[in-house]
């Protein structure tokens, strides 16, 4: 039987093999996904022990507010320099002690006028210790000793293009100051950067001032142990001399410290491509599904034969989840190899986007080797299962009778589908009106699931009528009327084939839905909310928004036809105990006057020094009315009380709570990071922009647009994650047009003598291809009409969902689908051409007599 078997598997090796591709591509996925976190990884561990590689104890003081990485930029409270003198007067195992300033926000100008950007990596500011084992000043470089001098790293002046001597600005806490740069510095080893990190370094009372906006005040102290003195054991003393205001850290602590939290997000990227990898293997799923349950039926005699001389139904199963191991296996292999290599091109991506990270050596772990034969052996064989189980019934008495297999009832899988459908169903609607707890994306994606297998299993039903329907459109020529009913000839084998296309293009046609009403209702809310005709802002690259100078606000109200000027802050802070977003206003009327704001208690028209305002909503969740004391704690600062004196109607354009513009002095950026400005009746906007324009010269982050360009602005941020997900969701369509191929070709190898017979009565070559294309043209818009279908119905029901959280109009994306259905019509012509040359290459006389 393993004979029988092994050389059945032979003799179908291309098809299987083409069927085993959509294993290969999410295999890839999966494989790839943690060869990239993995790889990656060891790289931060590499960049973060290099960089505490001279530090034996790391001392900090606690942060203000705790913040994890979605949440924001983290902001070290600051140590006072009397704890060097302490550490130094009661630590004897202390040999050096130095106070060190480093923290995110220094952004350098460059020659072209424009601020150096990060997508990733921060931009440190720092002061200037002194050369180390670490540190080198490059040739023709000293280190800063007044306080307009800076020095800067290697990668910084390249991208810049700045040379040492140059005068260049530099924007930090402050707005921006005018340095000579004197020096530029590398790392050993002759790197440019740490980990693609920017660094700007200035004297050490110029870093305190500009970095963290206090004199004598250090972010961190690195402390090196006297011979003899274990970094341990010296930890342990700093750590009970300071008391548990400090944190005290080796450096291989501190090391590892860093490198996880970056790990902790690297782990949103392997989750993203972990899902990816899902959906490919959803896909290929069905294209497996198809593949076995066509070449079952082609082998019904065959198999009834071996059933015939005594074979057992047990031995058939055996045989055709043999053919599935082994094409499973190599799938795996293969989808191993190209995982690997597509885990080291997007880390060496990964390593050029963040400015030069210098990565280590690729590895494959063993999550990558079990996750790639785990998943692809488990798809193929489950996916074979079922026609193995058909395969198992067939009669022996089968030998004697025609190859060809009738149709069966589509009564139970009918059935089948109205029931998962129904499960789907159901899990969508709990995961979507938040009654599925802290299981929500669990339970969102398992609907989701379901709804898709459900469809498929009832996409049969639907496909002849609908098939006939789209058929009719090229019934117009006899190859026309063939591929027409040919299509419709076996709904079972149409539905799953037209299912894989299904998948791939109802997500896309899903998230797009979702993300057009999300633009579409911000849009709208926007252009009905913000009374100001000039908005000052800019696009956020990195983890920092982008401000401006606050002197900006106060001579803008003072050109000629503007009415209001108003400032906004922003800041994560802790709120009663609880994190939360909050705001300052520098003009308080602004919030009823630009906004719309509407009172609910209180008055929301003007705010003391000691007073906050909430929205409806935060007041109400957090239990506060007008006159209830709420102690606040901003990233900088010391804990302060404030009284309730209004609370406004929530709306999706109003902060949670709003503080007064002296509270923007402790704020991580206590500048404002956007600003409106409303214009007198009568005052045209291009009279008045060009003005506000000039004042924001030194602030080259920003700049000032018209209302209706800023929404288009703010709404465009969603452009990226959409074409992100339309290009990885690409793949699925791949893998469908791979499953139409090899549907085809099957389907012409099962057809051999009655392409013949066509041929010998007068179809000609051309006819024969054209009645293939016909045949696929319509199983991929049959396939594309339902991915729109479903897609629109998913899309419709997350945005009904979200109703609450601001997205209030359902907009379709109607030429979209219209491309997508002249994409289906492409991609049937495209997944035609190999099955009809080899369908016009039959030979007549052969195929006439093949049996």
């Amino acid at each position: 039987m393993f004979r029988a078997t092994w050389k059945s598997l032979l003799a179908r090796k291309v098809r299987l093999l083409l069927s085993g591709l959509a294993v290969v591509l999410g295999v890839m996925f999966v494989s790839g996904a943690f060869v990239l976190t993995d790889t990656l990884g060891r790289s931060f561990d590499a960049v973060f022990a290099d960089g505490y590689s001279h530090i034996d104890v790391t001392v900090a003081a606690k942060p203000k507010v705790a913040l994890s990485e979605a949440e924001g930029e983290q902001v070290q409270a600051p140590v006072p320099a009397s704890v060097v003198d302490q550490v130094k007067a009661k630590v004897p195992g202390a040999a050096d002690v130095t106070g060190l300033v480093n923290a995110d926000g220094a952004r350098l100008i460059g020659s072209n006028g424009k601020v150096v950007t990060s997508f990733g990596p921060p931009q440190l500011g720092e002061n200037w210790v002194g050369e180390n084992d670490l540190i080198e000043l490059r040739p023709g470089s000293r280190e800063p000793r007044a306080d307009d001098e800076i020095v800067v790293n290697q990668a910084l002046a390249d991208a810049a293009k700045v040379k040492v001597g140059d005068r260049v600005g530099v924007l930090t806490l402050q707005p921006k100051k005018e340095f000579t740069l004197v020096g530029v510095f590398g790392y050993s080893g002759g790197r440019d950067s740490m980990g693609g990190v920017n660094e700007v370094v200035f004297t050490t009372p110029v870093a305190q001032r500009l970095m963290l906006g206090k004199p004598d005040t250090f972010t961190s102290v690195s402390v090196q142990a006297a011979d003899g003195v274990s970094a341990e054991r010296l930890r342990d003393d700093v750590a009970a001399a300071l008391g548990s205001g400090y944190e005290a850290k080796t450096g291989k602590q501190a090391a590892a410290d860093q490198a996880a939290s970056l790990k902790d997000a690297l782990s949103f990227f392997n989750k993203v491509l972990l899902g990816f990898a899902a959906v490919a293997l959803l896909v290929g799923t069905f294209l497996i599904l198809n593949t076995f349950s066509i070449i079952v039926a082609q082998r019904t005699r065959e198999l009834a034969l071996m059933r015939a001389i005594g074979a057992s139904g047990r031995q058939i199963i055996g045989s055709v989840v043999l053919e599935a191991i082994v094409v499973g296996l190599i799938a795996s292999v293969l989808g191993l190899a190209a995982g690997i290599g597509v885990g080291a091109l997007l880390a060496y991506l990964f390593g050029k986007l963040a400015g030069g990270l210098s990565l280590a050596g690729l590895g494959v772990p063993p999550a990558a080797v079990i996750g790639a034969f785990g998943v692809g052996l488990v798809i193929t064989v489950v996916a074979a299962l079922l026609p193995a189980l058909r395969a198992s019934r067939i009669p022996p008495i089968a030998a004697m009778q025609d190859v060809a297999t009738p149709d069966r009832p589509l009564t139970k899988v009918t059935v089948a589908g109205g029931i998962v459908t129904g499960i789907g169903a159901v899990l969508l609607f709990l995961g979507l009106n938040g009654h599925a707890g802290d299981n929500t994306l669990a339970t969102i994606l398992g609907g989701v699931l379901f709804a898709f297998i459900g469809v498929a299993l009832l996409t049969p039903l639907i496909s002849r009528p609908v098939v006939s329907l789209l058929g009719a459109l090229f019934a117009w020529s006899v190859p026309g009327k063939l591929g027409r009913l040919n299509s419709g000839r076996n709904p079972r084998r149409t539905a799953i084939t037209a299912a894989a296309l299904m998948v791939g293009i109802a997500l896309v046609t899903g998230v797009t839905v979702i993300l057009d009403s999300a633009k579409g209702s911000i849009s709208k809310v926007a252009a009905d909310t913000i009374k100001a005709e000039l908005v000052i802002s800019g696009a956020q690259s990195g983890p920092r928004p982008p401000s401006f100078d606050p002197a900006v606000l106060e001579k803008a109200a003072g050109i000629p036809g503007v009415q209001l000027v108003d400032g906004e802050y922003g800041d994560m802070a802790t709120v009663n105990g609880t994190r939360t977003w909050v705001a300052a206003s520098s003009n308080v009327a602004s919030l009823q006057r630009i906004f719309g704001a509407k009172a609910t208690a209180g008055d929301i028209s003007r705010l003391g020094p000691d007073q906050m305002l909430f929205s409806s909503d935060t007041a109400k969740s957090r239990n506060v009315s007008v006159g209830s004391p709420v102690t606040v704690q901003l990233s900088r600062g010391e804990a302060r009380t404030y009284t309730v004196s209004g609370i406004y109607e929530s709306s999706q354009l109003t902060n949670p709570v709003v503080l007064p513009p002296q509270a923007a002095a402790d704020f991580a950026i206590p500048q404002p990071i956007q600003g409106f400005v409303q214009l007198a009746p009568g005052t045209k906007v291009a009279d008045v922009q060009p003005q506000v324009e000039t004042l924001l010269a030194d602030s080259p982050e920003v700049s000032v647009a018209d209302r209706d360009a800023f929404i288009k602005q703010q709404t465009s941020q969603l452009d990226t994650p959409l074409r992100m997900i339309q290009i990885l969701l690409a793949l699925a369509i791949v893998i469908a047009v791979l499953g139409i191929i090899n549907t085809l070709a099957l389907s012409v190898l099962e057809r051999t003598r009655e392409l013949g017979l066509l041929r010998a009565i007068g179809l000609r070559r051309a006819q024969t291809m054209r009645m293939i294309t016909v045949e696929a043209v319509v199983i991929s818009i049959f396939g594309a009409l339902l991915g729109v279908a479903v897609g629109t119905g998913l899309g419709a029901a997350v945005v009904r969902a979200l109703k609450d959280e601001g997205i209030t109009d359902l907009i379709l994306p109607w030429g979209q689908m219209g491309v997508f259905l002249a994409l289906a019509a492409i991609i049937g012509v495209i997944a035609a051409v190999l099955p009809a040359v080899r369908a016009a290459r039959i030979n007549v006389l052969g195929a006439i007599a093949h049996d």
